[in-house]
């Protein structure tokens, strides 16, 4: 008797089949994101620094945390676009 899991996952796999990377992708992809986890943790780490600096200016504290909210989401939707063009073999 299969479990649910095992069933979803049969049918997961029938409407979009696993996509099998060479190992070069795999290398690219795990590339990919050492790179942007260091650049996402650089951006944190010097707008956590604005944060402390701006003391009880409240805006100010806000707007960095803004736009460290901002450049995440541009950083991590940048890497998912460079991922897929890894995965359909682009470069």
């Amino acid at each position: 008797m299969k479990s649910a899991y095992e069933i979803a996952m049969e049918r997961l796999n029938k409407t979009a089949p696993a996509v099998k990377l060479s190992a070069r992708q795999k290398q690219a992809l795990a590339d990919l994101d050492s790179r942007y986890a260091a650049k996402i943790a650089e951006r944190e780490i010097a707008l956590r620094d604005e944060m402390a600096k701006a003391g009880e200016d409240w805006e100010r504290k806000e707007s960095a945390q803004n736009q460290l909210v901002h450049e995440r989401q541009k950083l991590l939707a940048e890497l998912e676009a460079k991922k897929e063009s890894v995965r359909r073999g682009d470069n």
